[in-house]
């Protein structure tokens, strides 16, 4: 039973947030500015995604959920000590803390599923404090939400608390303290910090998308200087990412019109609000525009890594909020701009559903 219902749980997840979706955007319409938000709402479908997340089955239909099971299992009964020579030094000793004293493996992937949606709940809610239920609802939507809830919990935590530290962008004593907490989860946030310092100091519009269009050039001309060069200065771990080995298929090493696809919308909005209609909405959107635009850059570089996912969720983790914060900017005086905020919605939530169903679910069917 438990096996079973591992294998179908991403699609009652997919329902669950498709419900919530469509009777959030069936109530909103023109009238979403008016509506306040109820603190209620938003902790019911908090606490849904904690229980549903975190009291999962324990099962390799979850895949890197297996090797966490064996790391929770593998020190019962020694004495803990805290290990500095390692590359995560929040995530790994605590799950070695957890397995010293003997607590329940189930609980522990409570524990991260309260760090992954609470994190992104208080940074959701400080960004979008008048609409947190939509903004909420479109992150959990997101293409890589699920995954990194219950595979690549490592990175998916340290997001989840990069996401927090964002919301306080205007804030660096408590910004950049929540980020160096993040790479304490994963060290692949490096990469993210780096982007951020350069929005702080760095804050011309322009060249952050002529510098995308770039990046995806010498993606399409296949030039992997750059992925090199990132392997060379990464640790081993990193390393094994960046650069393809004798194991590597075919597949994890050619162009990705779907990723750039996906990772260009975005960039398209973002354009034509700032460059094209010069909409000169609030600074914190410009902040996490130009973040994404730094981050996905940096992922166009890597494209052909033997891991290009893990790498483009190093900018995917924020694309729900830049996709939606637009409409729902105080500077945004478009009057068609919520049924603009509708459609995107729901394409965006279209989208996730076509991947998770038809594209990884019934057309793998024939592979």
């Amino acid at each position: 039973m438990g096996s079973y219902l591992a294998s179908i749980y991403q699609y009652i997840y997919d329902i669950i947030i498709a419900i919530i979706t469509f009777v959030y955007v069936a109530r909103f319409k023109y009238s979403v500015v008016k509506r306040p938000n109820g603190r209620g709402d938003e902790l019911s479908l908090l606490l849904l995604m904690i229980l549903f997340i975190g009291l999962r089955p324990i099962s390799g239909y979850f895949v890197d959920m297996s090797s966490y099971n064996y790391q929770l299992q593998r020190f019962r009964g020694e004495t803990f000590y805290f290990m500095w020579d390692t590359d995560n030094k929040i995530f790994d000793n605590l799950i070695r803390w957890w397995s010293c004293n003997e607590f329940e493996p189930k609980l522990f992937f409570l524990l991260i599923a309260i760090i992954y949606f609470g994190c992104a709940y208080i940074g959701i809610r400080r960004l979008f404090s008048n609409h947190t239920l939509l903004a909420y609802a479109v992150f959990l939507g997101a293409f890589s939400t699920f995954s990194y809830s219950t595979n690549g919990i490592k990175a998916g935590a340290a997001a989840s608390v990069f996401i927090m530290a964002l919301s306080y962008w205007d804030n660096l004593r408590i910004c950049l303290p929540l980020m160096f907490v993040s790479l304490g989860f994963h060290h692949s946030m490096v990469m993210p910090i780096g982007a951020f310092l350069l929005t702080v100091f760095f804050r011309t519009p322009k060249w952050y998308y002529y510098g995308w269009f770039f990046c995806f050039l010498l993606a399409c001309f296949h030039v992997t200087y750059f992925q090199i060069f990132f392997g060379g200065m990464a640790d081993e771990q990193g390393a094994g990412y960046l650069l393809a080995t004798e194991e590597t298929t075919v597949s994890h090493i050619s162009f990705r019109p779907d990723f750039v696809l996906y990772s260009a919308m975005p960039v398209i909005l973002g354009y034509n609000i700032e460059m094209k209609q010069r909409l000169h909405l609030s600074q914190v959107y410009t902040t996490l525009m130009h973040f994404y635009l730094a981050t996905n850059s940096i992922w166009m570089l890597c494209m052909y890594a033997s891991f290009t996912n893990r790498i483009a969720y190093l900018s995917w983790f924020i694309y729900p909020i830049v996709i939606i914060y637009p409409f729902l900017d105080a500077h945004n005086r478009d009057p068609r701009r919520f049924v603009k905020l509708r459609r995107i919605v729901l394409y965006h939530l279209y989208f996730t559903l076509f991947m998770d169903i038809v594209y990884y679910g019934l057309l793998s069917l024939g592979n």
